[in-house]
């Protein structure tokens, strides 16, 4: 999780996350950033509400894992709501695992349509807080 993170464009944040997921997945951070640009091309990621959900199925990749980001200055993100994006979800899975893929996503997509749970991000004042802030809310969906 990366708080306060500073990025100046779509293009300038899938490098940020695919450096940051490559560290975290031990994966190439070329191959992670091409697959999200790739992703991308099919249509943006952003959920709306100043949320995007870039995501990426990837070989050699063991488990499903995500990174959240809140950027210190929204962005342009190619929205269909048009509106700028400050808060992302990055979620990576197995090639092999569509089932699991789409149940993280869905279950992540949920969670960021609560304006509460938005705004709550968005005034966190800590990386703590907002750990806790997700890690508390995943158990509580567990």
């Amino acid at each position: 999780m990366i708080y306060d993170l500073k990025a100046s464009s779509k293009k300038q944040l899938m490098q940020e996350l695919a450096a940051l997921a490559a560290d975290r997945c031990e994966i190439e951070q070329d191959t992670i950033y091409s697959a999200l640009l790739e992703r991308e091309r099919l249509g943006a990621t952003s959920v709306g509400d100043g949320v995007a959900i870039p995501h990426a199925r990837l070989p050699n990749l063991e488990h499903v894992s995500g990174v959240f980001v809140r950027l210190s200055q929204a962005i342009d993100y190619d929205a269909a709501d048009e509106q700028p994006v400050d808060l992302i979800f990055l979620l990576l899975a197995p090639e092999a695992a569509n089932a699991e893929h789409l149940r993280a996503l869905a279950k992540i997509s949920r969670l960021f349509r609560k304006e509460e749970f938005r705004q709550g991000l968005r005034g966190a004042d800590s990386a703590d807080a907002i750990y806790l802030m997700l890690t508390e809310t995943q158990a509580k969906a567990a």
